[in-house]
């Protein structure tokens, strides 16, 4: 559905946001902070749970909305150990449920702030689009009712998302996050991957020569 240098330019936006993401997470954490350049993969919307284990599997979602030129969904999904492990780190404290206090709940909505804003800010300069995000929303349940969530609130959700997986290698002991980019609709990812100056395969190739 989607070429290789269409994923090579998401992907490439991914790189410069989890460079200027763990940029401010040094200055928050007072130390050096890394991430591997993501993975970009693209998945049918229905398969999005079976990717952090399925639909009743209890995870950690953090939810932003995107507006703008642009409009979707960001939806960042931590497994329960990686949730722990990034709570010991930022709040220094060891923890052993997700019963989460909102000092807690405020610490991962940051976090998550911080990763999504550097994202977006990537994006925006990447294809000189005005964007904003609004303010997180959290919630620890299965995996199936987390992703209903943007549906829940617009009624209307994207057939297909953008997976960017992101681990940090240094600073905050291998957690990996499971970004997710859902645009509102299946347009909408042709309108986000000609803004980066990369031409829609659907949009740009009907001719079936397999030209770009």
């Amino acid at each position: 559905m989607f070429t290789e240098i269409e994923l090579d330019a998401l992907k490439e936006i991914g790189n410069i946001g989890a460079g200027n993401a763990a940029t401010a997470l040094s200055m928050l954490l007072a130390k050096k902070v890394k991430m591997k350049i993501p993975e970009v993969k693209v998945l049918p919307f229905d398969e999005v749970t079976k990717s952090v284990g399925g639909p009743e599997k209890v995870v950690t979602g953090v939810f932003f909305r995107v507006e703008g030129e642009l409009a979707f969904n960001i939806l960042f999904i931590m497994q329960p150990g990686d949730t722990l492990n990034l709570l010991r780190v930022i709040l220094r404290e060891s923890k052993e449920n997700l019963e989460l206090t909102p000092i807690e709940e405020s610490a991962l909505k940051e976090m998550g702030n911080i990763i999504a804003s550097a994202f977006v800010a990537a994006l925006a300069d990447f294809t000189g689009l005005p964007l904003r995000v609004s303010v997180p929303c959290l919630a620890i349940d299965m995996a199936g009712a987390i992703l209903s969530f943007p549906l829940s609130l617009y009624g209307y959700i994207g057939d297909t998302a953008f997976l960017i997986e992101t681990e940090f290698e240094e600073g905050l002991d291998d957690i990996k996050i499971h970004f997710f980019l859902i645009p509102d609709d299946d347009k909408a990812f042709s309108a986000l991957l000609n803004t980066t100056g990369v031409r829609s395969f659907n949009e740009n190739n009907s001719s079936g020569n397999g030209g770009i």
